[in-house]
């Protein structure tokens, strides 16, 4: 065996063993890109009013359409980041050798699916500082106290409303009391009999109301606590079901991107399902040595 023949096995050997290594520069620029176009994407939905939620009062107007309408947006901008981000970690991929050149398509698309991970950390960390920053006390995004729920806290306003009010009445610590009963509107028995009195008891001693005033404005709230944290509940499945939709149909994105990424650098024609080309007019692969 010839000293040129023993070079070549020694590389083909070498480049099979480090035929499935990341390359991480291709994988964080692809992130980047994922992170920026998301980001780019997710800020236009909200500037045009496709939010499944707000902290104003008035997100519960929203109709069912509009919620459904924002989360097939969320999946949507997601397909499309994470298919730029994938596509540029395939296109910036330096090349295999040649004997390496059969799992092109699969190294391609683990790049991708490797940017997509890393544009998913980035945006849960960028995320988490945008809500630690939004969580700072203002008063038209936090309740009067802390342990009261922001979803209740309209009707919770209305339930106290008065012109006057008594001089030593401890208003933060009756709203939050009231509001635990009010959490209790969504479940299966509803409010109790006795919390309805002492809600009651609580309106009438806090606002000067008569009894049948106060009981109907208790009733209202009752139903109107009910229907919110019914409302709630469906936005926040409606969300977690398109962010997880989105997470998942985004690695299939980033790697069917990082694929095409690939193609374009070799010089290769993209797959039918993509181009819908004549597989049988698909040039020769051009695999350059790095």
């Amino acid at each position: 065996m010839s000293i040129e023949t023993l070079e070549i096995e020694t590389a083909e050997m070498r480049s099979a063993e480090n035929s499935w290594m990341l390359q991480w520069t291709p994988i964080v620029a692809g992130a980047l890109v994922a992170a920026a176009v998301s980001s780019i994407l997710i800020a236009f939905g909200a500037a045009i009013g496709l939010g499944v939620s707000s902290a104003a009062p008035t997100w519960r107007d929203a109709s069912i359409a509009l919620w459904l309408l924002s989360g097939i947006y969320l999946i949507l901008q997601a397909l499309i980041s994470f298919g730029c981000g994938g596509y540029v970690a395939g296109r910036c991929r330096m090349p295999y050798v040649a004997g390496a050149a059969e799992d092109t398509e699969r190294r391609d698309g683990m790049h991708g699916v490797s940017a997509w991970a890393l544009a998913v950390v980035i945006g849960v960390l960028l995320t988490s500082l945008i809500a630690m920053g939004a969580s700072r006390p203002t008063s038209l995004t936090q309740p009067a106290n802390t342990t009261e729920p922001s979803v209740l806290s309209y009707e919770i306003d209305h339930l106290f409303r008065a012109t006057r009010r008594p001089a030593d009445a401890n208003v933060p610590a009756l709203r939050a009391e009231a509001a635990r009963v009010l959490m209790t509107s969504s479940s299966h028995s509803g409010v109790s009999a006795d919390d309805r009195t002492y809600l009651v008891q609580l309106v009438t001693a806090t606002t000067g109301l008569a009894g049948p005033d106060a009981e109907r404005r208790v009733d209202s709230v009752i139903a109107a606590s009910k229907t919110a944290i019914g409302r709630a509940r469906a936005a926040t499945v409606i969300l977690a079901f398109s962010i997880a939709a989105g997470l998942l149909l985004g690695a299939a994105a980033a790697w069917a991107g990082a694929g095409a990424g690939g193609r374009h650098r070799d010089g290769m024609p993209l797959s039918d399902w993509m181009l819908h080309a004549n597989r049988y007019n698909r040039k020769t692969p051009v695999t350059l040595t790095p």
